[in-house]
């Protein structure tokens, strides 16, 4: 069955030999700002017209729909069928990681991992950009949620340590700890964050090798981030390992992104792929329990939508 999921997975994602992108025609906005991530975007990636690169790329329009249906199908369906989730079905984003069957290899390739523009991060990230890249409803959203699964404000020997960090973690309003460490790419970002008691600037892309001992942290966090992630299992492991046993990590993400940075498997398929892709690292990192996925979209369809998916480090670990 796994062997079967996993021909039939690339056997339908053709690769699409050449994309002509101009970088330097979208470089104004995506300095700035970010875009939605999803099939319907991919029209927008070929409307570049300065030949400033060739990208080799997966043509995956349709991937979600087979990848997720062939999921649930290996998972058992719900109610006997088969279902395709929609970010539109509020409690649909729930039912992704229900009673998975996982192959026994990691289903994606290294292709999967490619991007179109392979310029180093730390180019890309080198201006501070002092905004957010979600709407306030979602923000608050992750705000309340992290309110409610956080250790209580200044617990005794807890720490936290929130990944690819910016000038803003979304914690809750006064929420400290005796350490919450940021990492990420941008000096004055990570300086300018209040809740932050240490940060330190380096690039996952390039050293996924976190730099704590076993067993320092009780939660991780890492905000519309991990599509930006082209060694995930690596870095997933380094969570596992440097994780309490018993801690939490809680990777969120919406529909939005620097396309031209994020991953092909992201920016080609759709929300509940997503959760289904975050939940495969978590299971082939080792050392979680079952990954779970939350919708905490505020409003769906008027204002970003919001997704977690979380797991716990086993205590056993």
């Amino acid at each position: 069955m796994a062997n079967h999921f996993t021909n039939t997975l690339h056997h339908r994602l053709p690769v699409l030999t050449s994309v002509n992108l101009s970088l330097s025609s979208i470089s104004s906005v995506t300095s700035s700002c970010a875009f939605n991530c999803g099939p319907k975007y991919t029209e927008i990636l070929n409307r570049g017209t300065g030949g400033y690169r060739t990208a080799k790329r997966r043509l995956v329009i349709g991937f979600g729909a087979s990848f997720w249906a062939q999921f649930m199908s290996m998972a058992g369906n719900v109610g006997g069928k088969s279902f395709i989730a929609s970010a539109r079905q509020k409690g649909a984003i729930e039912q992704v990681l229900t009673n998975v069957e996982w192959p026994e290899q990691f289903p994606f390739k290294d292709e999967d991992f490619q991007r179109f523009d392979e310029s180093p991060d730390t180019l890309f990230y080198e201006a501070p950009r002092f905004v957010t890249h979600i709407d306030d409803p979602a923000i608050a959203a992750l705000t309340r949620y992290y309110s409610e699964v956080f250790p209580p404000i200044n617990t005794p020997g807890v720490a936290l340590l929130d990944m690819c960090s910016s000038w803003v973690s979304h914690f809750p309003a006064g929420y400290k700890q005796e350490r919450v460490v940021g990492m990420g790419l941008n000096k004055k970002e990570l300086e300018r964050n209040p809740v932050l008691t240490e940060y330190i600037v380096q690039d996952l892309n390039v050293n996924p090798k976190l730099p704590f001992e076993d067993n320092s942290f009780d939660v991780i966090t890492n905000v519309v981030s991990v599509d930006y992630l082209t060694k995930p299992i690596d870095v997933f492991k380094e969570m596992s390992r440097v994780l309490k046993p018993g801690g939490l990590a809680v990777i969120s993400f919406s529909n939005r992104c620097f396309f031209t940075k994020a991953i092909s498997i992201w920016t080609s398929t759709g929300d509940a792929d997503h959760a289904m892709i975050v939940g495969a690292y978590f299971h082939y990192a080792g050392g979680f329990e079952p990954p779970q996925a939350v919708d905490i979209s505020p409003n769906p369809g008027r204002s970003d939508p919001m997704y977690i998916v979380y797991s716990k480090k086993l205590a056993t670990a």
